[in-house]
């Protein structure tokens, strides 16, 4: 029986053609800059700003997201746990952002708290739905393997959750551009593309430039990166 290693990427040719893509959004974004007299390094800078905020957040609200979900998916636990749980994310967001304001005001730590409970619900609940998956025959597999601590979420909780876990990136990360933008004209960043949108707002040109330049960062980042992974994570859950 031969064992095929799951790959990101189908061919040499599929891995340069995604990595292609990802230099049109830089193309655009320094064509903007020349077009709108912008400073290329701040334009730059402001975005990568941006994205810091953004992937600090996404880290936290990942790693909080997985261990509450391997907690809280099943048993009493999430009889109790999973409704609170649901309230929660129906929750308009927006309403906490004043008080993170006036607790940390105008910051990174607004932003990035922001940012945490904006991600962590589509990540939270997608990983619950993976971890529902499980049925008894696995769970009986890893109890005739002596699967324990570190090796049992390796061997066994990892492979399962994987696919929600990136599922709920995708869409968590897909909000969490859009509140990104928002939380940082509301909190008046003085930096970031927030900082950018709210300095031009008056243009109407510039700022549907702006957004085009936004979405084919967003649209490269999901093409090279999370749809590439989502595609691998299936197939190693189909060697498992």
């Amino acid at each position: 029986m031969h064992h095929h290693k799951a790959h990101l990427y189908h061919s040499h040719w599929h891995l340069l053609a995604t990595v292609l893509i990802i230099v049109v959004p830089f193309v655009f974004l320094i064509s903007f800059s020349h077009f709108a007299a912008l400073e290329r390094a701040t334009l730059l800078t402001d975005l990568l700003i941006s994205a810091g905020r953004l992937f600090i957040a996404y880290i936290i609200a990942a790693v909080a997201a997985w261990l509450a979900a391997v907690l809280f998916y099943r048993g009493r636990r999430a009889v109790v746990a999973l409704p609170i749980f649901d309230v929660l994310q129906s929750f308009p967001t927006f309403a906490v952002l004043p008080l993170a304001t006036l607790a940390w005001g105008s910051s990174n730590t607004t932003v990035i708290f922001f940012l945490v409970i904006t991600i962590i619900w589509p990540l939270f609940f997608s990983i619950v739905s993976s971890l529902k998956l499980i049925n008894r025959e696995w769970e009986e597999a890893a109890q005739m393997a002596r699967l324990h601590g570190f090796d049992y979420i390796r061997w066994f909780l990892g492979p399962i959750t994987i696919p929600g876990l990136i599922t709920g990136s995708i869409i968590g990360l897909g909000e969490g551009w859009e509140a990104l933008v928002a939380t940082e004209i509301i909190v008046g960043s003085q930096n970031g593309i927030g900082s950018f949108f709210h300095a031009f707002a008056t243009n109407p040109l510039i700022t549907t430039l702006g957004v085009l330049g936004l979405l084919s960062v967003i649209f490269s980042i999901n093409k090279l990166i999370w749809l590439p992974l989502l595609e691998w994570s299936h197939r190693l859950m189909g060697e498992h």
